[in-house]
């Protein structure tokens, strides 16, 4: 509590004011003045945020008056009336509210005694420079006089608790937070199409014609954002989405849009994690479902890494080291996570809410990841990472085993073949290069892979890719890119895998991707990407037709 001086105090200084100095009417006036300041103070003493405070302000406008009279709710018979009665007459410096009451026995705000005590002084100012000052005597200055000395001590406590109050107030402004949840949307539709001869396939010659149609589809992404401390999030997305993948008719997945997924609009809660600080130098999340490294680590290619306002392919948005251990629970650890060197650790499981498989948490699919990022200038920005995981050969029901998550050759993904238990060594070093109008990345990945069950137990395979990229910021107008992204999606190139399983599975020859895009800033909230992206060789086979994949994305966001 605020406490700054007590009712009953304030009156018997009144009382002793016009007993020991028989002051003059205007002397009491502007003693009750302060009085009821204080008295607004004593009152408002439960005054405990801003928003309290604020409502403690009487937003009442005051007018000036010329006569005593002009108060309805002051009588003669009234204690002050006489100070009040030479104030208005004497130096007219008394200010009342629009319906002529002056409400001499409530408390006045701060407000109110500025506007009060700025109007007698600019009376006083006035009457100096008129030479009219004899108004004052020399007995009311020097009344003034003795009532300062004499309540020196009270003065002083008074307008220590006044800057007390102020500072508590400054402190609270600055540093209120309220609980809040942010509605953040995100509706995508695009208009996309393949062309080509044939239907691609992992080895051999193609003998099915690319038989596609133009499709419409869309994605929308409603997140709940909740805060309840102002340095940590609880993340819920809703997510409902009817974007097929391109593979079903391309026979690849290296043709797969970046947004693709489809559960036939049907509104799900595909995402649930909650982050915060630890002492400023550690950031921690914890995501209870569909946790993805690509969205807890900086992935270094940030004008394309977005899958609605980012590259318009799958294995354009960023190096599929990411993917690992794509779609379960886990932890992501980061260290220094503000400073030019820092260090994140993360474990996924991509069953640990499953029971039903007997491996929970700890002994199913699982991947271990650690980067190492460095900030060498705020131009560059440079990446080491590395991810061990394990698959088992029975993931939902889904026999195939899927090392990048459908990114880059059928072959690359399940190299041994289904019903096999693998484990790999990742490695990907990422670098970014961003000046003011231009960004260049890049990324490169080596992976091996052990075949641990199954008809090919014992065997590996060497796997590699890699890709750059080249973004021209305002080209065009202000917030669009134009944008161009080449590589080589992930290719087996070794291994003794190469010695027992059939040439058609074979990574022989090399594929290409090369993706141009132009993203248009319509405005704050809206973005439209056309874009092409050209896959050369696909599934690392020459046999097959070069095909391309043709898309508008239109991006809205709120």
């Amino acid at each position: 509590m605020i406490g700054l001086v007590g009712v009953s105090e304030l009156k018997n200084m009144t009382k002793r004011f016009w007993n020991l100095f028989k002051v003059s009417p205007v002397i009491v006036a502007a003693t009750f003045f302060v009085a009821n300041s204080a008295l607004a103070a004593e009152v408002n003493e439960q005054v405990t945020n801003v928003a309290q405070l604020s409502e403690a302000q009487d937003s009442d406008s005051m007018s000036q008056v010329t006569s005593v009279s002009q108060f309805s709710d002051v009588q003669p018979t009234d204690w002050a009336f006489q100070a009040l009665q030479s104030l208005v007459e004497r130096y007219g410096c008394i200010a009342g509210y629009p319906n002529s009451t002056y409400r001499g026995n409530r408390a006045m705000t701060r407000y109110e005694f500025a506007a009060g005590l700025n109007a007698c002084l600019d009376r006083v100012n006035e009457l100096i420079a008129t030479a009219t000052a004899d108004l004052v005597t020399k007995q009311d200055l020097a009344t003034l006089q003795r009532l300062q000395e004499e309540y020196s001590a009270e003065l002083a406590t008074l307008r220590g608790r006044v800057d007390g109050l102020e500072a508590r107030t400054s402190e609270l402004e600055a540093n209120q937070f309220s609980t809040t949840t942010k509605l953040v949307g995100e509706a995508v539709f695009a208009v996309s199409d393949v062309f080509g001869n044939n239907r691609a396939v992992p080895g051999g010659n193609p003998t099915q014609n690319l038989d596609s149609n133009t499709t419409f589809s869309d994605r929308v992404r409603l997140n709940l954002l909740s805060s309840f401390t102002g340095k940590d999030q609880l993340q819920i997305r809703l997510n409902a989405n009817n974007t097929i993948s391109n593979a079903a008719v391309s026979g690849t997945n290296m043709t797969r849009l970046a947004f693709d997924g489809n559960n036939n609009n049907s509104v799900v809660i595909d995402k649930l994690n909650y982050a915060f600080n630890f002492n400023n130098a550690v950031r921690i999340k914890v995501d209870a479902t569909n946790a993805e490294l690509y969205e807890n680590v900086n992935t270094f290619n940030p004008d394309f890494a977005s899958s609605a306002r980012g590259a318009l392919s799958r294995y354009g948005r960023f190096s599929p080291i990411y993917r690992q251990g794509q779609g379960g629970a886990g932890l992501t650890v980061t260290f220094n996570p503000n400073g030019p060197i820092s260090l994140t650790g993360a474990y996924i499981a991509r069953t640990a809410n499953d029971p039903t498989l007997n491996n929970g948490l700890l002994d199913g699919d699982n991947a271990i990841f650690g980067q190492l990022s460095f900030q060498l200038t705020k131009a560059f920005n440079i990446g080491l990472t590395y991810a061990r995981t394990y698959q088992t050969d029975l993931v939902n029901n889904n026999v195939n085993n899927n090392l990048f998550q459908g990114t880059g050759s059928t072959f690359a993904n399940n190299p041994f073949g289904n019903n096999t238990r693998t484990e790999s060594n990742n490695y990907g070093v990422e670098a970014t290069f961003q000046f003011s109008k231009l960004a260049i990345s890049g990324w490169g990945g080596y992976t091996t892979a052990d075949a641990q069950t199954g008809a090919n137990a014992g065997t590996d395979a060497h796997i590699w890719y890699w890709a750059g990229s080249l973004a021209l910021r305002d080209f065009g107008g202000k917030g669009n890119v134009l944008g161009v992204i080449f590589g080589q999606p992930p290719r087996v190139t070794g291994g003794s895998i190469k010695n027992v399983a059939a040439n058609v599975n074979l990574d022989d020859d090399i594929s290409y991707h090369l993706e141009g895009l132009y993203k248009l800033k319509v405005s704050d909230n809206i973005q439209v990407t056309p874009g092409l992206l050209v896959i050369f060789n696909p599934e690392h086979n020459d046999a097959n037709d070069t095909e391309y994949v043709g898309t508008l994305r239109t991006t809205f966001t709120f």
